[in-house]
């Protein structure tokens, strides 16, 4: 795991996904609790050695002072037990779609492509908070019933998923939906109807998250 891990956020780092020190990932583990990436330290360079590892109880256990954003992935892991895995990233056009007037805070992102309903689901979009702010994990707790993914507003996106590799893909997928949304927001386009949503979702049901 901590293998893939740092594999992960290298390729997340190398698509220009985590610039610098930014954003922050995390593993749950067979063997109980889960590894985060540490606090002041680079997605893009990651060794095993350098990750977190936390209890289930979010109690740090071993290596170096976990990220900040600890209680926001914490609230995630109990909120959805069968959630494997937590991505959280400044990307610039979640970040930006995060900013636009008029949002709807229970389906942040407009249905545009299938893939975004498959991996995504209905994005809720959180109020600002100071980043590391414990009360990021409290809204998200209210929330996580019916949300895998999150806007946090000024700030980012925050995915969770059953695998590593999934909540990859759709912290990818949503940076990816908003730069779709942003380019067709001034455009006449036509998403994809409520029907065909349901479709997707009928067929593909939570697989991925």
């Amino acid at each position: 795991m901590r293998q893939e891990f740092c594999a992960q956020g290298a390729a997340l780092a190398a698509q220009g996904h985590a610039r610098g020190g930014s954003g922050n990932i995390s593993a749950r583990l067979a063997s109980g609790g889960f590894l985060i990436s540490p606090s002041g330290y680079a997605l893009g360079s990651l060794q095993p050695d350098d990750l977190s590892l936390c209890d289930d109880a979010g109690t740090h256990r071993s290596g170096p002072p976990p990220s900040k954003e600890l209680p926001l992935h914490l609230a995630l892991y109990r909120s959805r037990p069968k959630t494997g895995a937590i991505v959280h990233l400044h990307t610039p056009h979640a970040t930006a779609w995060s900013m636009v007037d008029g949002i709807d805070p229970d389906n942040a992102l407009p249905a545009v492509t299938p893939y975004a309903v498959m991996r995504l689901g209905a994005v809720a979009l959180l109020p600002f908070a100071v980043p590391g702010d414990p009360v990021l994990g409290d809204w998200i707790s209210g929330r996580a019933l019916r949300h895998s993914a999150f806007l946090l507003a000024n700030h980012g996106s925050v995915v969770a998923a059953r695998t590593l590799k999934d909540a990859a893909f759709a912290a990818e997928e949503l940076e990816e939906t908003a730069r779709l949304c942003l380019i067709l927001r001034t455009i006449p386009h036509h998403g994809l109807t409520p029907n065909q949503v349901e479709a997707i979702e009928t067929h593909y049901g939570d697989r991925f998250r």
